[in-house]
Parts: structure tokens; sequence; C-alpha cells
């Protein structure tokens, strides 16, 4: 079985400092929690930027370039920008962003309801964003909240618009999304490509269920701040520990945990120079 890649997801859209205390909003903070988690045992960081004046999600590409390029310099995560649309649901507000080109970049292949709005990715947006991708030799995370997503993804590939094998994350248990469940993940990874490699994000307090059978199948994690603040019930946790909690249970299942460099090989990534 392949080494263990564990992305963290450190800020997302959503935590305020009001909800958690522990949840990173400027470029320094951001910065200061990949360091951590790199330290920890995470391969991956997965890259949103907030105004640090009121802590929305932003768009500012000096703000997505000053967290990558902390990130790059000061750690060796694979950086994964998000091209999600939270702050912005426009094109031209989600591909700025990808001229920092950083090694991976999400990209969601279909639309789908959230709690209180709908995530809309047309098919025309969709594969704007995979061709800028393609030009700046971006690989793309495919981000599947629901089973037509996989069609979706491997429709990319068939246009040529995107490199195989491909990589999938699986974010499961969000309310209008799939539920988290085996049967689900189960199905999911029986459905892509017998090549494609894949990662799953369990929602809130899926995030620890799916992540312990995600290391049993075989497959890759997801977990941080951006998808579940609780380390335990009534205990909020930090980025670092959520890693440091998925490590231990690697361990304890027998999975080895991979490096960032080995995470590149495995997502077949160039290397970078030591």
């Amino acid at each position: 079985m392949d080494k263990l890649i564990i992305t963290v997801a450190v800020t997302g859209s959503l935590p305020t400092k009001r909800v958690t205390p522990h949840v990173p909003i400027t470029p320094e903070e951001i910065i200061r929690d990949g360091i951590a988690c790199e330290a920890a045992g995470a391969s991956m960081i997965h890259l949103h930027a907030r105004d640090p004046e009121d802590e929305s999600p932003a768009t500012d590409l000096a703000l997505f370039g000053a967290i990558c390029r902390g990130i790059q310099t000061k750690t060796r995560l694979i950086t994964q920008i998000s091209t999600g649309g939270r702050a912005g649901m426009a094109y031209e507000q989600r591909c700025e962003r990808l001229q920092l080109k950083p090694e991976m970049a999400s990209l969601t292949t279909g639309s789908v309801n959230f709690p209180n709005s709908v995530y809309e990715n047309s098919p025309g947006l969709i594969e704007a964003l995979a061709a800028d991708m393609q030009k700046y030799g971006i690989k793309p995370e495919m981000e599947i909240f629901d089973l037509s997503m996989i069609s979706n993804a491997t429709a990319l590939a068939e246009k040529g618009l995107v490199s195989t094998p491909l990589h999938f994350d699986f974010v499961m248990g969000l309310r209008g999304a799939i539920p988290a469940t085996v049967e689900n993940l189960v199905h999911m990874r029986r459905t892509i490509p017998s090549d494609a490699t894949w990662t799953v994000a369990g929602i809130g307090k899926a995030q620890l269920a799916m992540t312990t059978h995600a290391i049993l199948m075989g497959g890759h994690v997801r977990v941080g701040l951006e998808d579940n603040i609780y380390l335990r019930r009534g205990e909020l946790a930090t980025n670092a520990q959520l890693i440091e909690r998925v490590v231990k249970l690697s361990e304890i299942l027998g999975r080895e945990v991979a490096t960032p460099d080995e995470a590149r090989q495995l997502l077949h990534l160039p290397l970078l120079p030591v």
C-alpha cells in the first residue's frame, strides 16, 4: 500500500476567530500554520485567502501571492490553491490566482447546493479553469461533492483538458452533497479510473470516520479547520493537532505517512530541488 498523503486545509472561507481562535486569517498566520503542519506530518496544503480586516474570503492576488511565497520558501509542502467560488463566483475572480503557478489547484467539476447557497460551476467555467491549469502546468485536484462530478472529471480528460492519471478529492458529509458513509466511499472509489489517486475530506463529525476508512482503503486524507474545527466534542482543535491525530491513527493502522517529496512522486508531480 502506498504511503499516506495528508493534506491540510488550514482556513477555508467560513471559520472566523469568533468561532475558533485557532483559525489562521492573515498570510503570516497561514504560513505559520503551514510550517507547524509540515512538522506534524502534512505533505500538502490547500490554500484560501482571507481579508485580514473582516476575515471574509478574498480573491486578492497579492494575498494569495504572499501566502504561496511564504509556504514555498519556508516549507516543502505541496501548494494547492483553491479555485472555489465563495469569495467570488465569476471566472475572472477565480482564475487570476492560477498565474502564481502552484503545483496543484482544486477544480470542482459540477454544481452543488451548499446549506445556504448554490455553488455553481457551469461546464464552460470548469473547462476554462481546466485549460488555465493545463497552460500553467498545474495538476488539478478534482473536488467531488457527488457522483456525477466523477464523470464530469473523466470527460475533461477525454477532451484533452487535463492529463492523466487524475487525482480526486471526495468531499463527504456536507449537507446537500454526498453523505459520509462507508458504502458511498467504496462506490466512489470504484467509480474513478483505476490509475487515479484519491483523497477524502470528511466534513465536521465525519472527518475522523472518513479518515480512518481512507487509511484502510489505500486512499489519502484531507483534514483541517476548513472542514472541521473540533478535535473531539466540545474541544476546539488546531490544524497541527488534526494532523498529529491522523499520523497517530495511521501508525496504529500500520500505514506509513508520506513526506512532501514522496507525495510528489505518488501524484506524478515534478520534484523540487534539494
